[in-house]
């Protein structure tokens, strides 16, 4: 028995309610001045006082050491293993733009980008961040001007300089490289086959005769004069969080990649609130409807990703005031955590565990006086795989049924 089945096998329904609150890319590293991470240094006396009656540690997205990306992270969180369930960024990205995917298609998450007058060299893998309209108006410009015979290409906007692309064809396959070096000051990569398929090989090629295409038709649109292309995917087969934990789930986010995720394991996907705070409204609006809310919150990621660390501070400072339109509603269990860490002296996803705190009616007292990470360590649950966050709040719940005789 593995250990989906296992949790299918003793998964129960009650009228208990669980939230978690994800802060993208929460974690961080001490700052040379402050000597304190942007958690540590934020003013955040709702979060400290909820770690106070909790019981808190450090995750582990998926192994010590490993860098992740937001997609096997969360996966993680939700209780899948992201080791088993490889699944490209590509299909996120789809899925939470809702574009139709179908078993002909294969995805990519797709970055504009700019590079420089040799057409290879990356200088911003994230063009300045354009904005959304723009976005739009160049995704548009390549749909249409860019036709491959034997393949149907759809180039569709995300979010800012984020991007799908779907090619849709016959033996087309997602074992393929990325074009993204995922680093700055370096040249764009070739996309090859990582098996001896010949549909990999078709398709590999494929990509390496549609971007230098894209280069030609951008070359003028600075700072966004390129793309970059990682995650490419097919629509996998999955079981559902409801199959799995017999739970009625609602999606809370912003952002398409992270609705794609939740699209995918089965969560009812709600509008898309344009702030944070439109994000507490709707879980109060539509609390009473579900007893399984994933509530999502970008920015801590995006800033961390930019180096800003006052600005993920600032971030982090704004959620804490939203936090008691939350515990106001009396969730039976509430984890507060992130996906990973972003530290901003980094400017990327790193390997440091993640700070954690689990309230419930159920949980042994800690000793933790500040949602922090070096307060979070000292917590009883200590540091441990991220894997466990849903069988611990089904279990802080009663959602779950004795093992064994």
């Amino acid at each position: 028995m593995n250990r989906l089945e296992l949790l299918k096998k003793l998964s129960q329904k009650n009228k208990k309610k669980m939230v978690m609150l994800i802060l993208d890319g929460l974690g961080g590293l001490p700052d040379i001045k402050t000597e304190r991470t942007e958690l540590e240094e934020a003013a955040c006396p709702n979060l400290d006082s909820l770690a106070k009656v909790s019981i808190c540690g450090l995750s582990v997205p998926i192994a010590p050491g490993i860098t992740p990306g937001s997609g096997p992270a969360h996966l993680s969180l939700f209780g899948y293993d992201p080791l088993k369930y490889d699944i490209g960024r590509g299909v996120l990205s789809a899925l939470g733009i809702d574009f139709p995917m179908t078993r002909k298609d294969v995805a990519a998450r797709i970055n504009f980008c700019t590079v420089a007058d040799d057409g290879e060299t990356i200088l911003d893998r994230r063009a300045g961040r354009i904005s959304s309209s723009k976005n739009r108006e160049l995704a548009k410009l390549i749909e249409e001007n860019i036709k491959i015979p034997g393949v149907e290409i759809f180039f569709r906007t995300e979010k800012e300089h984020r991007a799908a692309l779907v090619f849709r064809g016959n033996h087309l396959s997602d074992k393929i490289t990325d074009t993204d070096p995922q680093v700055n000051n370096e040249k764009l990569l070739e996309c090859h086959a990582t098996d001896g398929s010949p549909e990999a090989k078709h398709t590999a090629e494929l990509v390496n005769k549609f971007v230098p295409m894209v280069r030609d038709l951008l070359k003028s649109y600075h700072p966004a004069n390129m793309i970059l292309a990682r995650g490419f995917a097919k629509l996998p087969d999955i079981e559902t969080m409801e199959e799995i934990y017999k739970l009625n789930c609602a999606a809370i986010a912003t952002y398409p990649m992270y609705r794609g995720l939740a699209k995918l394991v089965g969560m009812e996907v709600l509008s898309a609130p344009k702030t944070n705070e439109a994000e507490f409204e709707l879980l109060e609006k539509v609390f009473p409807d579900y007893d399984f809310f994933f509530v999502h919150i970008k920015h801590t990621d995006s800033m961390g990703e930019d180096g800003n660390y006052a600005a993920k501070v600032k971030v982090i400072e704004e959620v804490d005031k939203l936090l008691p339109r939350l515990t106001a509603l009396d969730p039976d269990v509430i984890v507060i955590t992130g996906d990973h860490s972003t530290p901003s002296q980094l400017a990327g996803h790193s390997w440091h565990p993640v700070p954690f705190m689990l309230y419930s009616k159920y949980h042994r007292p800690d000793h933790v006086e500040q949602f922090g990470e070096r307060e979070c360590y000292r917590g009883l649950l200590g540091t441990f795989p991220a894997l466990n966050t849903m069988t611990l709040m089904m279990a802080n719940a009663l959602k779950l049924k004795k093992y064994g005789a």
